[in-house]
């Protein structure tokens, strides 16, 4: 009778195991990547008021990955690019702009259609200032002006006011909530008139990746009016949302890939299979958000949809 009472607590036992081994390949598994089935609704976009642009991030390297992405932003033939950020590996030295960023983004350049940010790589030589010279910021005919520096900066495209951060720690003007870059930021939000206030910078300040979440940029973006947040650093594609507001990380653009760690509160989607980028099309009603893989020419990822007044 012990004998099978004994069996039995051991294959209970085995049971219980192999339930648990189950559960946490699976969760693992999903750790990464949280595939969703696409199920937005794609909205009828005015095409008098619409803009669409493309986001990269961490691209700036001489390789296969970042000519693909280049590939794929291209063939989209977006009105004008932005970027999270690391845009010239691996110390933003002159020497190599050319082949890691003017070969792939050359013409949107020349153009005054390509906005950047700046990355923690893009800063190590001579305190960013190959990429202050090389990329015109302050001759777009888009920029406000209203910042006098290159390193923060803000412009407007259609029916979008467009505010790129310096999130990195070492930036004169700080990189807190505190900051006179923060309080330039809440000042021209308070007074722009676009029906979309979007924010991009480097720094993540919500993120399940390798970095983490950088807190020093956690600022009340919605609090001031902020629409949506784009950063970079971490080299994944990830998806939040943070007390109601919109955060992606996209740092697919070419450099490498990374692992995820454990998922943060607010996580909803994240990607790190292949490299890729964004597309987004908005008119003054509808912001319609995509992420796109580079294998089939832009297998579509992600999809989210700002409407005007969430």
């Amino acid at each position: 009778m012990n004998k099978r009472h004994n069996k039995r607590k051991f294959l209970l036992f085995l049971l219980a195991v192999l339930f648990l081994s189950f559960c946490l390949i699976k969760y693992t598994v999903d750790f990464d990547n949280t595939p969703v089935p696409i199920t937005v609704n794609v909205p009828d976009i005015n095409q008098e008021t619409a803009v669409q642009f493309a986001v990269i991030g961490d691209f700036g390297w001489n390789s296969q990955s970042a000519q693909a992405v280049a590939d794929l932003v291209l063939s989209w033939q977006p009105d004008f690019i932005i970027t999270t950020g690391d845009n010239n590996y691996p110390d933003g030295s002159a020497e190599t702009l050319k082949a890691n960023v003017d070969q792939y983004y050359g013409d949107y350049i020349a153009d005054g259609r390509f906005f950047p940010s700046l990355g923690n790589h893009d800063g190590y030589t001579n305190d960013a200032q190959p990429y202050l010279d090389f990329f015109p910021i302050s001759e777009s005919k888009a920029n406000t002006g209203s910042s006098n520096n290159e390193r923060y900066y803000d412009f407007v495209q259609g029916p979008i006011h467009f505010f790129v951060l310096d999130s990195t720690t070492n930036t004169p003007d700080g990189a807190t909530a505190e900051s006179i870059q923060a309080q330039w930021l809440k000042t021209q939000v308070a007074a722009s008139s676009s029906p979309w206030q979007v924010v991009y910078f480097h720094h993540p300040p919500y993120s399940s990746g390798v970095h983490g979440s950088s807190d020093w940029m956690q600022w009340p973006f919605a609090q001031w009016g902020i629409d949506v947040v784009f950063s970079g650093h971490d080299h994944d594609y990830e998806r939040l949302v943070i007390n109601g507001l919109p955060y992606f990380v996209n740092g697919l653009g070419g450099r490498s890939i990374r692992r995820f760690n454990y998922p943060i509160l607010g996580s909803q989607v994240r990607f790190n299979d292949d490299y890729g980028a964004m597309l987004i099309t908005a008119d003054s009603s509808n912001m319609i958000v995509e992420f796109h893989a580079v294998t089939n020419r832009g297998t579509l990822i992600d999809r989210y949809l700002l409407t005007d007044g969430e």
